[in-house]
């Protein structure tokens, strides 16, 4: 007869395993916010496609401006019409989902003047959207799991500083997860410096619009920058950043047949491999191309 002891130390560990597993699971993370006819945030979660949600965006922050968020025809922010988000992001958590702000986008008015500047907004950020107190939280009172940097403008400056002072609220409590979306090409023009701080977790990197290591006919262009970013940027996972349509981006769509032919098996076997980016829930509700990925990661 086998000890109990011994019975439910193998469960434990056998459950230690299983959760183990499932937290180096390769995922997908998608972009919401930017076009009202993609459905509900809670909707998006609700799909069971998505372990990162990336809400899109706070374009406009820094140099003394009120930051202000965007979330397109979802909500009106100017008239506090976005804090009924709150359930929604609980909803996505309670599923296992992350929620995160993205900072910045193709469009805006952003940029950081100083240290001193990004302290400023990072104490912004912990405070309405992260979890510090104030009288006016955009998405009200739900707590994000972070923040992405999607810098694609302004300068080049302080986002270093900007990730330090995030990442020091961490140690407050909930862990505040950084991630960055920068272009393939390396390193990046924007966020290349603040990527060498290793203070993030997650690193979406846009293979797309970016025909020099975009994939073509020929993956060499592709696996070497990917090879590249794996090798030299100290983030948690690296993820493959892709449009979820042709539409979705001027050039860099991949067939859902080459990505899990070619693509995918070529880029797995690095431990820092996290999954597949896809701009964006509008674009993917189109295409279905996370159903058709989500098994093959």
């Amino acid at each position: 007869m086998v000890p109990k002891l011994a019975i439910s130390l193998a469960l434990l560990i056998s459950v230690s395993i299983a959760l183990q597993i499932g937290a180096d699971a390769a995922g997908i993370a998608i972009y919401w916010g930017q076009n009202g006819n993609e459905g509900t945030l809670e909707e998006t979660c609700a799909t069971g496609n998505y372990d990162y949600v990336n809400l899109a965006f706070l374009p406009t922050f820094g140099n003394g401006q009120t930051p202000m968020i965007n979330l397109a025809g979802h909500c009106d922010p100017y008239t506090n019409g976005c804090t009924g988000l709150s359930s929604d992001i609980k909803s996505c958590q309670a599923k296992g989902v992350k929620v995160i702000l993205s900072i910045g986008g193709g469009a805006g008015s952003y940029y950081l003047t100083s240290k001193e500047d990004a302290r400023q907004v990072a104490t912004y950020l912990w405070n309405n959207f992260l979890g510090g107190t104030s009288s006016s939280r955009p998405l009200g009172d739900a707590v994000l799991d972070g923040i992405d940097f999607d810098i694609e403008g302004g300068t080049n400056l302080h986002w270093d500083d900007l990730a330090t002072f995030l990442s020091a609220y961490s140690k407050k409590g909930k862990k505040v997860y950084l991630t960055a979306a920068p272009q393939c090409p390396f390193p990046d023009a924007w966020v290349g410096e603040a990527l060498k701080t290793g203070l993030f977790d997650y690193v979406w990197v846009q293979f797309y619009n970016n025909p020099p290591c975009q994939y073509s006919a020929d993956l060499s262009d592709l696996e070497s920058a990917w090879k590249q970013w794996v090798s030299d940027i100290p983030a948690t996972k690296i993820f493959l950043g892709l449009p979820a349509a042709p539409d979705a981006a001027g050039s860099g769509f991949i067939p859902v047949n080459d990505l899990t032919s070619q693509v995918l098996p070529a880029i797995k076997g690095s431990s820092k491999y996290g999954g597949v980016m896809l701009w964006s829930k509008y674009y993917d509700d189109q295409t279905h191309y996370s159903a058709s990925i989500k098994n093959h990661l």
